[in-house]
């Protein structure tokens, strides 16, 4: 087998960040456009539609459908086309995502219409955010090095989550001050932005050798992808739900709480992103897990929205190292011709997660209320959290799979 392509040179960590956060920077973008409408859309479908919580979280959940779908070939885009294209088809196609978003908003008149053609938006969405997250992590890996995985697959992260945090308060402000239209208009113009910049970076080397077939791929990160899956509902159901939740309890500013979701979990990322180095993979998912599910369980439980707050802050800050902790140890398992394969399958199992959670989190919220869908993602956590310890018994036996890292 090949040798895996060197980086373009050795630079000093804060120059390894730069050139992190260079390419990392669409995924900001890909992400503040799937945040601008996600406070706005659920009540779009349920208030001004006219449609049921089931469908205002489906129509929030097709475009992970759409991205799982993708996964595969974002994954084959980035291993043998390179990172650097996939990237600029994801942004393309987030662009495509904003014009079905403007005329779905044109036909609100029009209930059934306007649902199809923002489904279809959604769909597009979905595999723009495949595109673009996992070659801009292949990007960044092939800039400084295999030996930074934890890094770049945590500073997506941070670009990702940061994204929300910004894009959900600005889009509900934006469809407040000027009306949901602007959304559309807005998504076309950051992914004009992106498009245009991601053509004046350099590509990097396509790494040569040993490519695994995608089910052989699939089989190797199925276990970490589970845990990933588990662990994600609390995100999904923050993301999908939280402003029907704050609606039915009388309560404003539901923006806030994934704002501070978003912030803690980049707080989160920042400060320990080194302890996956330090102390493996399974045992900082352990532990991340424990406490995303507390800050569900206080969301649950509760009573004001102070308390809610906390609830959401304490579920990101915990979620914050679970993609990136599973993931190095998955990554480790492939080739690295195959790098882009195992994060498409590993991250597609993130978008079932959050798939699955809108219409199943909306049957929870329509039979036994909206803070019942929160228990539900606390106790998926929980059995991730017994998952990753499993898993760190069994490779601590045969020596951690993030040691080749």
């Amino acid at each position: 087998m090949s040798a895996p392509a060197a980086p373009l040179s050795t630079p000093s960590s804060a120059a390894t960040t730069g050139r992190i956060v260079t390419v990392v920077f669409f995924t900001f973008i890909c992400y503040l456009i799937i945040g601008l409408p996600m406070a706005v859309l659920p009540g779009f479908v349920n208030g001004t539609l006219g449609f049921s919580s089931v469908l205002a979280g489906a129509a929030i959940s097709v475009q992970y459908a759409a991205t799982v779908a993708s996964r595969a070939r974002a994954g084959h885009s980035a291993d043998s086309r390179g990172a650097k294209r996939t990237v600029l088809a994801g942004l393309a196609a987030c662009g495509a995502s904003g014009v079905l978003l403007l005329a779905s908003m044109a036909c609100a008149r029009w209930p059934f219409i306007s649902l199809s053609v923002l489904t279809l938006a959604r769909l597009v969405l979905g595999f723009g955010e495949s595109f673009v997250g996992t070659g801009a992590i292949l990007w960044g890996i092939g800039r400084v090095g295999a030996e930074n995985n934890a890094r770049v697959i945590s500073w997506n992260g941070i670009a990702t989550y940061g994204a929300v945090a910004m894009g959900a308060p600005a889009g509900a402000a934006l469809a407040h001050a000027f009306g949901p239209w602007t959304l559309g208009a807005v998504t076309m113009a950051l992914a004009s932005l992106g498009y245009v910049l991601a053509r004046t970076i350099a590509p990097v080397p396509i790494v040569q050798g040993e490519r695994m077939s995608y089910a052989s791929v699939f089989m190797r990160v199925l276990p970490n992808g589970m845990g990933l899956a588990l662990g994600a509902a609390g995100f999904g159901v923050i993301a999908t739900f939280i402003a029907l939740y704050y609606a039915s309890r009388g309560w404003h500013d539901a923006a806030l709480a994934l704002t501070l979701f978003g912030t803690l979990f980049v707080a989160s990322r920042l400060l320990f992103v080194n302890s996956i180095k330090t102390y493996g993979g399974f045992r900082v998912a352990m532990v991340s897990l424990v406490v995303e599910c507390v800050g569900l369980v206080l969301l649950w439980r509760a009573q004001v929205p102070h308390a809610a707050l906390i609830g959401a802050g304490l579920t990101g800050f915990g979620f914050a190292l679970v993609f990136p902790s599973l993931g190095v140890e998955a990554v480790a398992l492939v080739p690295a011709a195959s790098r882009g394969a195992a994060l498409g399958a590993y991250s597609g199992f993130f978008d079932v997660s959050l798939g699955i959670m809108g219409p199943l989190a909306g049957y929870f919220a329509g039979e036994f209320g909206y803070a019942s869908v929160f228990l539900a993602a606390a106790l998926s956590a929980a059995v991730a959290a017994l998952l990753a310890a499993s898993l760190y018994l069994h490779y601590s036996r045969r020596g951690s799979a993030a040691s080749a890292v």
